[in-house]
């Protein structure tokens, strides 16, 4: 029953994914009022990519941290982009090329199982992704895996605020005027029902913080950003 669950929902997303890519990016600016943009930077220096790493970017979507952190590593370093959406990959093939970067590979591949083997990324990131996986804890526990001993994991996501009435207005805001604009700016009522859908399910910041700890990881840190409409979740690998 649980497996056909997730594959309820890998196919559901895979679904809204496929569809919305060609207004996706215009749309995070007007759904966060552009503050994804600089949430995004604040997790790139949480990542501190160093040149000449290896980095894994998960849920890559159409590419912008993939890029960013391409530049962050440097033409001896490398990294990954892994999306399911070959739709959202061709937006990110775009901007690849207009960038002449030469250090990114983007791979259509399965977040809930990684096509690498153990131990081969300096750095794996996740941005907006998680909270549309099947399964939480298997994602994290698979990006553990192909994660280097003493290697840094950065998860930028939405979460749960708990101030009185701005808790209320936020869960308002995803559940009516979200798919509203969805349905106005990019004819996609029901995808964009979906995300907030997605955004209600998603664990607050210490349960997150608890499936961190419980795929293996340590030091786990949370930097809560406007108030708890969104957080930066970051932590080690043991072993260096």
């Amino acid at each position: 029953m649980e497996v056909n669950k997730q594959e309820e929902k890998r196919e559901k997303v895979h679904q809204v994914f496929q569809t919305i890519y060609k207004k996706y990016d215009a749309m995070n600016s007007l759904i966060s009022f552009n503050h994804h943009k600089a949430w995004r930077r604040k997790a790139d220096v949480i990542v501190h990519a160093a040149p000449g790493d290896k980095v894994l970017d998960v849920c890559c979507g159409t590419g912008d941290w993939t890029l960013a952190l391409a530049k962050d590593v440097g033409p001896e370093g490398k990294v990954v982009g892994l999306d399911f959406s070959d739709n959202m990959l061709k937006v990110a093939k775009a901007k690849l090329d207009d960038s002449l970067l030469d250090n990114v590979t983007l791979v259509n591949g399965d977040a809930m199982k990684i096509p690498y083997g153990d131990c081969e990324f300096d750095r794996v990131t996740i941005g907006f992704g998680l909270r549309n996986v099947p399964d939480y804890l298997t994602v994290l526990k698979e990006m553990f895996r192909v994660l280097k001993p003493g290697g840094r994991i950065v998860c930028l996501e939405t979460s749960q605020p708990g101030i009185p009435v701005y808790k209320q207005l936020y869960f308002f805001y995803f559940r009516f005027i979200m798919p509203l604009l969805g349905k106005i700016f990019a004819g996609s009522y029901k995808e964009y029902a979906w995300l907030n859908e997605s955004t209600r399910k998603f664990p607050d910041r210490e349960k997150l913080k608890q499936l961190f700890l419980t795929a293996g990881f340590k030091n786990v840190n949370v930097w809560s950003l406007m108030g708890g409409i969104a957080a930066i979740h970051q932590a080690e690998k043991p072993g260096r």
